[in-house]
This record gives C-alpha cells, structure tokens and sequence, in this order.
C-alpha cells in the first residue's frame, strides 16, 4: 500500500504563485507515470497534470500554461508549480498514480488544500 503526503497548499490571492509537493512511500512512484489530481467542494476529483515517461506532461486545458509538473530532486517526490492562480483553483490537491480511470486509484494521502481570494 503506497503512502502519499502533499504538502505545499495555502491560502494565496487571485494571481499568486504556489508549489505542490509530494512524497510516495516505496520505490514505484519514480519509474511510473503520476499525476497531481484536485476535488473542489462539490465536484468530482480530477486530474490536474500527469507525468511519464521522458518526454510525456500532459495538463488539464484549465491549468495550462500556469502549471507545471516536475519530478522533484529526490527519489518518489513530485511537483506542482502553480502559478497566476485563479479562484476556481481553490481546491484540494492530491498526488497518486496516472490513471485515465480515476476510480482505479485506491489509495489517496490527505492532500492539501489551496484557496484562490479573488
């Protein structure tokens, strides 16, 4: 069972900058495709970003040109840069593997929460 923390989130204004950070238990999270997922109060979770293989970013058309996903310096860490961030970022956000099919995912951390003021 993996263990996921996030860390990072905040309460930031209409425009500011944040950055995500993740730490996976184990020795699988470096050598597979993750994401950064988010759950806004009513809404389903989704995916934000997700990383693989050299080469492949993929990001949610909301968040692109904003945010940035990047493999952290140590082992089993990710990140997400965000920047001019917007009210309807507000959100819980979540690290765990890339799945098209979310509901696949079992394990999930706490996350961390980001709220945009305007």
């Amino acid at each position: 069972q993996v263990q996921l923390v996030e860390s990072g989130g905040g309460l930031v204004q209409a425009g500011g900058s944040l950055r995500l950070s993740c730490i996976a238990s184990g020795n699988t999270f470096s050598t597979n495709a993750v994401g950064w997922y988010r759950q806004a109060p009513g809404k389903q979770r989704e995916l934000v970003a997700a990383i693989g293989t050299p080469g492949f970013k993929s990001y949610a058309d909301s968040v692109k040109g904003r945010f940035t996903i990047y493999r952290g310096d140590a082992e089993n860490t990710l990140v997400l840069q965000m920047n001019s961030l917007k009210p309807e970022d507000t959100a819980v956000y979540y690290c765990n593997y890339y799945r098209t099919d979310i509901h696949t995912l079992v394990y999930w951390g706490q996350g961390t929460q980001v709220t945009v003021s305007s």
